[in-house]
């Protein structure tokens, strides 16, 4: 048992939290300044990232922390993003200072102090949840929110601070799962031992990754106006001005329909989103219309909110989109994986979507680092994926079931979720409630979970039921006097181990690509490996050990 680790109880035992609490509060304690590091990993990697927006580039960073050498192709001419306001959730927020990112973060973020929910008509409370200091104390990060292009700008700094390259107007137009590359739109073809392609929710690697078939994001039905207000503006109607006294999220919630805001930019910007209901294709959208269509969708709320939405000048209006659950995230070839929007596009109405693509990187990155060779590369890429599907497809349905919550009509069921949240407002204890920010389990479940300790269990775990198989994918030699023909060895796919092809510093002949419950196997023993390089010399069609033990290939 590691040093200092704590036992947790059986899982049948009783439902207690409490050593899990200790444990987090424990390990937060310790990498909260910066200075948390993940292992460096044994196998060094040549890895392509083909996307630079937030999840790329959090990728990126938490690959080239671990001794990677990463190189990350962006379609844009011009690092940045577009947009405004974005969320970093305490589960990311964790990570991000872990990775060194709190000197370019903390610059321009605001740490609000609640979240408070608000009748459409009259903005009058009616949910609650104290952020400041409750999620960093339990969580061990802030709740920070911040422009996306200065969250943008703090993940790029901190990649090229650890050596990412970042290729610019590199549009990739091609990929070869199989060697892997992928080649841009000009005819450069980059290679590496894994790509990553994080190219968002029209990602072209999905079809890849599905043999040719796509499942794109689908419609919602919703759609949002995103805009800024000048604060200065806003401080001088005493209407308004009041939303400025200390930074907190504000959302008004009425019938299919919600605005979400809070300030920006270090408190010199205010953010607004304006979520409705929207079956129209966006082709038919007109951006002078804009400004009057968002107007009328909101003209009848709380006046003192319509007074802000009056004061936008400009907006961008944004289908919302929720991604199919999708089979595997990960290429016939294991060569090639999507993460963030490209694989679990969803509403923003959890705040969690760039959250889940930065737990993406770090869970890739600690999965990598657990190899002792590239043969278990496949095994580390298949945990991730499982621990991942899991988690992100769970928050994009907590998104989904926010979405029903906010929109009721006033009614029966609108009184129901109003009563589940009134002892926030009222200041009583409770123990659930139909607010998921205040919700005990779900905000336990979302902003207490660590992306990298959930790799490191799934690792664990892995090992001890199936730790031979694991170590067995790494080194074992050819154990015969005689010339071994594995001709007549079948991969999963039929092929014959003759037609499987082999890169310098590869295996010729692995176990694990193989049946191993076939008797072909079975019959031979079991361990008929061959390192190319360093324990096996190449000639004519047969391949040998330096101890003249012989396989005919």
């Amino acid at each position: 048992m590691a040093k200092n680790k704590i036992t947790q109880p059986q899982a049948s035992a009783y439902p207690s939290r409490s050593t899990s609490l200790l444990e987090r509060l424990h390990h937060t304690a310790e990498h909260t300044n910066g200075n948390g590091h993940l292992p460096k990993s044994q196998v060094k990697l040549q890895i392509l990232v083909v996307g630079a927006g937030l999840g790329g580039l959090a990728t990126g960073v938490a690959l080239a922390r671990q001794g990677h050498e990463v190189t990350v192709l962006e379609q844009a001419a011009v690092l940045g993003e577009v947009g405004a306001g974005i969320q970093i959730p305490s589960n990311s927020c964790r990570l991000l200072l872990k990775w060194g990112l709190g000197p370019y973060l903390e610059q321009y973020a605001v740490k609000p102090d609640s979240m408070t929910f608000r009748r459409w008509e009259t903005g009058d409370p009616i949910a609650y949840t104290r952020l400041l200091p409750d999620f960093e104390t339990r969580y061990g990060a802030p709740y920070f929110v911040i422009h996306r292009a200065d969250f943008h700008r703090a993940l790029c700094r901190r990649a090229e601070d650890l050596g990412v390259k970042i290729v610019t107007d590199s549009r990739v137009t091609d990929y070869n799962e199989s060697i892997p590359s992928a080649t841009t739109f000009d005819g450069r073809e980059y290679r590496a031992d894994l790509v990553i392609a994080a190219d968002g929710v029209k990602s072209q690697a999905r079809s890849v990754v599905l043999g040719g078939l796509d499942l794109p994001p689908q419609k919602t039905g919703f759609a949002a106006y995103r805009a800024t207000v000048s604060t200065d503006e806003m401080k001088r109607d005493e209407d308004t001005a009041w939303l400025l006294e200390k930074p907190g999220i504000n959302i008004w919630i009425g019938e299919d329909r919600h605005v979400m805001t809070y300030s920006i930019a270090g408190g010199n910007s205010f953010n607004m989103v304006l979520s409705h209901v929207d079956h129209s294709s966006p082709s038919t959208w007109n951006a002078e219309n804009a400004i009057r269509d968002m107007q009328d969708s909101f003209k009848d709320w709380d006046p003192k909110l319509f007074k802000v939405i009056k004061m936008i000048k400009s907006t961008i209006k944004w289908p919302l989109m929720s991604g199919s659950h999708l089979q595997t995230w990960i290429s016939r070839s294991q060569k090639l994986l999507i993460l963030g929007d490209a694989a679990h596009a969803m509403v923003p109405y959890m705040s969690q979507g760039a959250a889940m693509a930065v737990e993406d990187g770090a869970a890739l990155a600690t999965a990598i680092s657990k190899i002792k060779c590239k043969d278990q590369l496949t095994t580390a890429l298949h945990l991730f994926e499982k621990e991942r599907m899991s988690r992100s497809y769970g928050m994009q349905s907590a998104s989904l079931v926010n979405g029903k919550l906010w929109h009721f009509p006033d009614g029966p069921l609108q009184q129901a979720r109003d009563l589940g949240m009134r002892a926030e407002v009222e200041g009583r204890p409770f123990v659930e409630s139909t607010n998921q920010w205040s919700d005990p389990v779900t905000q336990i479940w979302a902003y207490g979970y660590d992306a990298e300790d959930a790799i490191d269990e799934l690792w664990q775990s892995e090992e001890g039921s199936n730790g031979t198989v694991i170590a067995e994918t790494c080194g074992s030699i050819i154990n015969a006097e005689q010339p071994i023909d594995f001709s007549d060895i079948n991969d999963s796919n039929g092929d014959t181990a003759e037609t499987d092809s082999v890169a310098p510093g590869e295996y010729k002949h692995k176990k694990s690509a193989y049946d191993i419950s076939s008797p072909n196997m079975n019959n031979r023993g079991g361990n008929y490996y061959c390192v190319v390089g360093d324990e096996c010399q190449a000639k004519g069609d047969s391949w040998w050990d330096r101890k003249g033990r012989t396989g005919v290939a």
